[in-house]
This record gives structure tokens, sequence and C-alpha cells, in this order.
């Protein structure tokens, strides 16, 4: 197994990881009275809060509303297309090797 192709075994699973984490967040961004503090709602909290609050500093709330996750739903999205979809950088590595 070459570095790419450890890479590319590594780096999609956390990718689509984080994006199903972003969309639970999503959800409950709907149900304001969620306790984010207690299981199962840490789980989904705690490792999607450091990239939230590193984008609130750069785009405030829309009408009240966070739309922090929705962007990081696309960035992680975009950046997983690039490296690992079809054209992807790292696939088109790995085919090379």
């Amino acid at each position: 197994m070459t570095g790419v192709n450890l890479t590319v075994w590594i780096l999609g699973p956390v990718l689509g990881l984080m994006t199903f984490l972003f969309i639970f967040r999503i959800i409950l961004t709907w149900y304001p009275q969620v306790n984010l503090n207690r299981l199962p709602f840490n789980l989904i909290a705690w490792p999607t809060e450091p990239f939230l609050v590193l984008l609130r500093k750069l785009v405030p709330p829309i009408g009240g509303v966070d739309i922090t996750p929705i962007l990081w739903v696309g960035i992680f999205s975009l950046v997983r297309e690039i490296l690992l979809g079809q054209q992807g950088l790292l696939t088109m590595m790995a085919r090379v090797n």
C-alpha cells in the first residue's frame, strides 16, 4: 500500500464522517432545547464545535440563523470531491502508481 493509497483510505472516511456530523449538527439547530453537553448529542457537538467557532468569527448569523454548519458541509464536500472524487487529485495520483 503506497502513501497515496493510505491517505485516500484514511481521508475518505474522515471527510465523510465530518460531513455526516455537520448534517446532524444542522438538524440539531432545529431543536434549541437540546443540551449539547449530554450524550449522545455531545458526540456530535464535540468534534464540530472547533470548526464552527472558527467560521463564526468570519460569518455572523444571518437573520438570527447560524449558517456555519451549512458552510462546513459545503467545504468538506468540496474538499472531498477535489481530493477523492472521480477526477480528484489523490485518486489520479493513486492511478499513476
